[in-house]
């Protein structure tokens, strides 16, 4: 068994955490997560608070192991999804699009570790000084909002940059992307469009047959123009945008283009005119399988991979 000093900081089994994505980690598929092992997180997005309060009601009942919630700093809710999350406090709160420093103190009075996602080093060093436990170096391979650096080049470069553990996340989908990922330097790994797949997810049946299908160059990088380039897989919706950044459209138009459209993939299925936001291993999810199966396989083949390796070298 692969065991880190993440396993340790959160008190979890494999050090492997389930990526908080809006409309799609629920809190089914996050205690099914943690229950098999790693971290679950719910995905809060820009839900409304009560949302979150349900969610978190239902994750106790389905589990009393360690699990996290992703909070979008950007969401017009954030204040209020602070404040529930200091009144019911989680083990871990993950953030993005922004920086989580003012809300630091309060989370850690509570007992919540605090892990932002980032995408380059001079973020990592001013969040690390901020007072968090770790961080999540996000490379472009991954699905949803994405930065400019590959996981290969970002890891690495975050690992020496700070001196709090560092989580990889962007492109991982089984043990190989594990042990790579601890070879650069990383103490775990965040994964999301495998768990898209997972028999717990509640996404539409649509969406997990469009991500089985897709191929290795089915994914698109739209809004780039926009200063908020997104990963998602090809669809009508993602020509209009290509459409509209080639003619020089005006920001706004292509974010109201946008709004409402991942609810509208995710829950109602509509994969040609919502967002199907996923990651470039997408071709590599072949079947929808529980969550236990995923995490066994994940861990079960980075040891295979540490043996092999282990082989050659010796």
């Amino acid at each position: 068994m692969i065991h880190t000093v993440l396993c340790d900081l959160l008190g979890i089994e494999y050090p492997i955490i389930q990526g908080g994505m809006a409309w799609v980690s629920s809190a089914e598929l996050a205690a099914a997560v943690s229950e098999a092992g790693g971290l679950g997180v719910i995905g809060s997005g820009t839900a409304h608070p009560d949302w979150l309060r349900e969610q978190l009601s239902r994750a106790r009942q389905l589990t009393g192991k360690p699990f996290g919630v992703n909070v979008m700093l950007r969401s017009p809710y954030v204040e209020e999804i602070m404040a529930i999350l200091q009144e019911e406090p989680v083990a871990v709160v993950t953030t993005g699009a922004g920086n989580p420093g003012k809300y630091v103190p309060a989370l850690r009075e509570v007992g919540t570790k605090v892990i932002p996602v980032v995408s380059s080093v001079a973020l990592a060093r001013r969040l690390a000084r901020g007072g968090v436990d770790a961080l999540i170096a996000e490379g472009m391979e991954s699905g949803g909002h994405i930065g400019e650096l590959t996981t290969m080049a970002l890891v690495p470069q975050v690992v020496d940059a700070v001196d709090i553990p560092v989580i990889a996340a962007g492109g991982i989908f089984d043990g190989r992307g594990l042990v790579a990922a601890l070879a650069l330097g990383a103490v775990g790994v965040q994964m999301g469009t495998r768990f898209m797949c997972a028999a717990e997810c509640t996404i539409h049946r649509r969406v997990k047959e469009t991500v089985i299908k897709a191929k290795d160059r089915d994914t698109s990088i739209t809004g780039a123009s926009a200063g908020h380039p997104v990963r998602a897989l090809r669809n009508k919706l993602t020509r209009k945008y290509e459409e509209m950044e080639k003619n020089g459209a005006p920001f706004e138009e292509i974010e109201k283009l946008g709004v409402g459209s991942l609810r509208l993939a995710m829950v109602e299925g509509d994969v040609e005119n919502g967002t199907i936001m996923a990651g470039q291993i997408c071709a590599m999810v072949k079947q929808v399988q529980p969550v236990r199966d995923i995490i066994n396989d994940i861990a079960g083949s980075a040891g295979e991979v540490i043996r092999l390796l282990e082989g050659q070298f010796s």
